[in-house]
């Protein structure tokens, strides 16, 4: 089961929340939060899979709140949801730690596929918030030999080519390029080359 922890101050809207994901039969939600504050406090106490984080929250912003539990378990998952998607509050989210970004007028089944994902560790933000800053943290969610390996397949390298320049595995060289597929959202090599070149990760010359 997917463990998860609402933080909402709205109770409609965190009943709409804990019935969709009561509908799922591999998620249950833990535990309800209606501060920053209390968020921290269930968050340490249940330690869930999953966090849906709100942006306006009384006493403490969701912001503040993500920043204090991601500062805490840097391996928590934080998935915000919130009326906003202004640059300013996406780019504070993703500074204080959240892996994914929605709307909450987003369809039911976009936010359980947000929740599935970001379980995983994978980053989700639609293609109109990533557009307002989602994504510009990409560069340093790919290590260094994320980036590098990405360089080598640009320029048209082989996994076992790419093994033999970097002196590795070619399992390794496997697993570098699962990694940076998942980070990008992409399925294949090309997809992530020419996402790459959109953000500005490669070099052409």
């Amino acid at each position: 089961m997917i463990r998860i922890l609402s933080v909402e101050d709205h109770y409609l809207a965190r009943l709409a929340v804990t019935t969709l994901i009561g509908d799922q039969p591999d998620m249950e939600v833990v535990g309800t939060a209606e501060s920053g504050n209390e968020a921290i406090e269930l968050y340490q106490r249940l330690r869930p899979d999953v966090v849906l984080m709100d942006v306006r929250l009384p006493e403490m912003d969701g912001v503040a709140a993500t920043e204090a539990i991601c500062h805490r378990d840097p391996s928590a998952r934080v998935l915000v949801l919130s009326n906003y998607e202004s640059e300013e509050d996406i780019m504070r989210a993703v500074s204080a730690g959240a892996l994914g970004y929605l709307k909450k007028d987003v369809k039911g089944e976009v936010l359980i596929e947000a929740i599935r994902k970001v379980r995983d560790g994978i980053r989700y933000f639609p293609q109109e918030i990533a557009e307002r800053g989602g994504d510009r943290s990409s560069r340093s969610n790919l290590t260094p030999r994320e980036i590098e390996v990405l360089d080598l397949i640009f320029k048209g390298l082989s996994n076992r080519e790419i093994a033999d320049r970097l002196t590795i595995g070619e399992g390794t060289v496997r697993i570098h390029v699962s990694n940076v597929l998942l980070k990008l959202g992409v399925k294949r090599r090309t997809e992530a080359v020419a996402v790459a070149l959109k953000r500005g990760l490669l070099r052409t010359e």
